[in-house]
């Protein structure tokens, strides 16, 4: 049997947050399971199970995106002070503003503020 991820599932899907005038290094990965691993420059890595609504609707997002059609290098800055927001699937990566992956914008940016850093409301501490 092999281990090949089909084309059109979201998971598991890996957010990013760096740069920015903050010097953000966030990243949470979200497993299959519905099981995010946050880690935070010089905090230590946090598992927390996310909301169920919120894990389906990243699901359902991601699965709407053509991730055959990115690239699977890293996001480069822009300029000194860029803060990249990038979601990686399926061995491919986008800036959250590229529109390709537009269905995920919003669940991601709820992702960043509500559910995983620090673990909000929207996911249980494991």
């Amino acid at each position: 049997m092999t281990q090949s991820t089909p084309v059109g599932t979201g998971l598991p899907l890996t957010v990013s947050r760096t740069g920015g005038f903050a010097g953000f290094d966030d990243q949470v990965q979200i497993g299959t399971d519905g099981v995010a691993t946050v880690s935070k420059r010089g905090k230590e890595t946090i598992r927390c199970k996310l909301d169920p609504t919120l894990l389906a609707t990243i699901t359902t997002a991601a699965q709407q995106v053509d991730w055959a059609s990115m690239v699977a290098t890293k996001p480069a800055t822009k300029h000194p002070d860029d803060m990249i927001v990038a979601v990686s699937a399926n061995g491919r990566t986008a800036r959250i503003e590229d529109p390709k992956v537009q269905p995920l914008a919003a669940p991601v940016t709820k992702l960043l503020t509500e559910a995983a850093i620090p673990p909000g409301k929207l996911c249980k501490q494991l």
